[in-house]
């Protein structure tokens, strides 16, 4: 029997994490056991997280299984780009990452291989949200 090869990227987004593996496929993707479209309830997210595959002209050769948890639907999907990003440059990393058409460069000029660290502001005591305070009145 011959073992496909596993590439394997960690993304995170917000609160969430996805641990991405890719094998050799027809682009089949696949998040916590569901198909792509049927896990993620809006188009635009798909296409946020497809942008990676997309833009190194793979996206129907590796089939894709995703563990996403934490966060919301928006959180899953950046992780999930930025897993898959990861995994592409684990495909690529016997190339030389110098090369003008290395996956690495590709993925690096379209911004996908930065991790977003931007999360939730923490609430202040005395404030309705981390910022909001609460309505002024004069008497």
């Amino acid at each position: 029997m011959v073992e496909k090869k596993v590439y394997i990227g960690t993304g995170r987004r917000k609160s969430s994490v996805a641990r991405v593996r890719m094998t050799p496929g027809k682009g089949k993707i696949i998040i916590n056991g569901k198909d792509v479209n049927e896990y993620l309830p809006f188009p635009t997210l798909v296409m946020d997280l497809m942008q990676p595959l997309e833009v190194t002209g793979t996206r129907d050769q590796f089939d894709i299984e995703v563990d996403a948890f934490g966060g919301g639907f928006s959180g899953q999907a950046g992780a999930t780009r930025l897993g898959i990003a990861r995994a592409l440059m684990d495909f690529d990393s016997p190339n030389d990452a110098t090369r003008e058409d290395s996956f690495r460069r590709i993925l690096k000029a379209h911004g996908f291989i930065t991790r977003d660290a931007r999360v939730k502001e923490r609430k202040k005591y005395g404030l309705k949200k981390a910022r909001r305070a609460p309505q002024f009145s004069k008497r």
